[in-house]
């Protein structure tokens, strides 16, 4: 491999030739061989959209020369388009700043737009890191990977899954089947409505997110080091959320308290809790689908779901209800990311918090997660449910908590003497009604109809 080499102010360091990157961030590679887990990629791509926003702002406000203010850009848009997915090895066990990360961004756009304009010399620092600290930068990257992500995957994948629940509905609008309740029967349901009850958590944990995620709009760039905002122009912060909002489609403001944003990371906190609600509501869709399609034959069986692959290595024929697992595996880590992010924003110290990297790490896998999660989701199990009538009106009529209906007409304690009696001597709940004198059959007739019941 040949290399050349680069220096920064600790000295000389010998980097791959072949590579972008610069002194530190070789530094970072040497010194954090930990783990395989690197900065996500959605980061990086908020790094090269908030470099290039400032460099126009810096540009605006007269600090940076236009053909180097160009040059900056034109090389974050190139990062933005994925020209250099490799440039970007650094491990999320890094230092708690994120600093590395910043550095990492700012050496290789310097070096991209040295190569693509040899007559320029643009440094990391000077003239791509000017008005900026590692410690604004990186919270402001790491809010907008969260909020753009939110909206690029998260949300379209919500509202496909909430338009099948939908669809569902419709086509079983006149589908009677048992409720239940602490896993026991209950009174009768429309299996619409047990659907409508799935697409309400979905469109209630949607409104969630979305509430919570506006709290990150709130970006910390312009306060530099400490919150003082030191070596930054008046009016930098305001310009560059400006390009950053033209730039990504999504509107970011300058938070209003640098020292709050620089070292707290409540809305974090905020936005991941929603996101751990989204996964407590898809773990109970995803259970509630597994169990009513649970069988074949020996189990309730009262929906059927798309058979995708064998289910067993020794037992010829069986199918599993593959996709609910693996939604619900992916709502256990979302929760424990959670409790990271809780455990890691809880940690700032003075004027900054320094577990950036692993807090950005886990809310950008718990978005990717849910997101990839509910389209696979949709696409190979809920699109192929299907209801299982016969089996859900054997269950309904079979059920002894039709008895409930009978309450206003012959009184709580005798329709519960007729439940007990039907199920002790496993006769019908008609049977044990008529036995025990309490109505004629015509009465009971009357008065037990299911589809009065819901």
């Amino acid at each position: 491999m040949e290399y050349r080499i680069e220096h920064d102010t600790m000295g000389e360091v010998c980097v791959p030739a072949e590579h972008f990157w610069g002194a530190q961030t070789e530094r970072s590679l040497e010194n954090f061989r930990i783990g395989t887990e690197t900065i996500p990629r959605e980061v990086i791509h908020a790094f090269a959209v908030l470099k290039s926003a400032a460099a126009t702002a810096n540009h605006a406000l007269g600090k940076l020369p236009e053909a180097e203010a160009q040059a900056i850009t034109d090389a974050c848009r190139d990062i933005c388009d994925g020209k250099y997915p490799k440039e970007f090895p650094l491990k999320v066990w890094q230092t708690g700043s994120g600093t590395q990360s910043n550095m990492n961004m700012n050496e290789v756009i310097a070096h991209i737009a040295m190569h693509d304009h040899p007559e320029l010399k643009i440094h990391p620092n000077d003239h791509v890191n000017m008005s900026q600290s590692s410690n604004d930068t990186f919270p402001t990257a790491m809010n907008m990977a969260a909020v753009l992500a939110i909206h690029a995957q998260l949300i379209p994948a919500i509202d496909t899954l909430i338009a099948t629940m939908k669809r569902l509905e419709e086509e079983n609008h006149d589908v009677l089947k048992i409720g239940r309740t602490h896993l026991q029967d209950a009174v009768p349901i429309r299996f619409s409505q047990e659907i409508s009850g799935w697409r309400g958590m979905l469109e209630e944990s949607r409104a969630q997110i979305l509430e919570a995620s506006d709290h990150l709009r709130k970006l910390a760039i312009g306060g530099t080091a400490v919150g003082t905002g030191l070596n930054c122009p008046a009016g930098f912060d305001t310009a560059c959320c400006e390009e950053i909002s033209r730039l990504s489609g999504q509107t970011f403001t300058p938070s209003s308290n640098k020292y709050h944003a620089l070292t707290s990371k409540d809305g974090y906190v905020f936005t991941s809790g929603a996101l751990k609600g989204l996964a407590a509501n898809l773990m109970k869709i995803a259970n509630d689908i597994r169990w009513l399609a649970n069988g074949p034959r020996c189990g309730l069986g009262e929906i059927s779901i798309p058979e995708n692959e064998p289910g067993s290595s020794i037992m010829p024929g069986k199918v599993n209800p593959t996709q609910c697992e693996a939604i619900t595996m992916i709502a256990i880590q979302v929760m424990g990311n959670d409790s990271t992010i809780g455990i890691g924003a809880s940690q700032g110290n003075f004027e900054l918090n320094v577990f950036m990297p692993v807090l950005a790490y886990n809310m950008m896998q718990s978005i990717r997660l849910l997101s990839d999660g509910m389209v696979s989701f949709e696409l190979h199990c809920v699109r192929g449910i299907k209801a299982k009538k016969e089996k859900m009106n054997e269950n309904l009529r079979n059920s002894l908590m039709l008895v409930t209906c009978l309450s206003p007409v012959i009184g709580y304690e005798n329709a519960a003497a007729c439940a007990h009696k039907a199920f002790e001597e496993n006769t019908t709940l008609k049977e044990a009604v008529l036995a025990l004198g309490f109505l004629s059959e015509s009465e009971y007739d009357e008065a037990v109809r299911p589809e009065k019941m819901v």
